[in-house]
């Protein structure tokens, strides 16, 4: 699984361009994680759903918004 994430992030972002600094790499890879890879990416364990549409058909039906 670790190799997959390794792997799409090298395709998708670490050779996307040339970075100037660590800090700036190091917030580029924070974004990637967090706003695209972990809600918004398929997975065959939940129905090949993101996690975000997972988490909404699964919300009890009073508390969606």
């Amino acid at each position: 699984m670790m190799e997959s994430l390794w792997a799409t992030m090298q395709l998708e972002l670490l050779d996307s361009r040339p970075w100037k600094t660590r800090e700036e790499l190091a917030t580029a890879i924070f974004e990637w994680i967090e706003y695209w890879y972990n809600p918004h990416r398929r997975h065959s364990s939940i129905g090949m759903r993101s996690p975000a549409t997972f988490e909404g058909l699964n919300l009890p039906s009073g508390t969606r918004g």
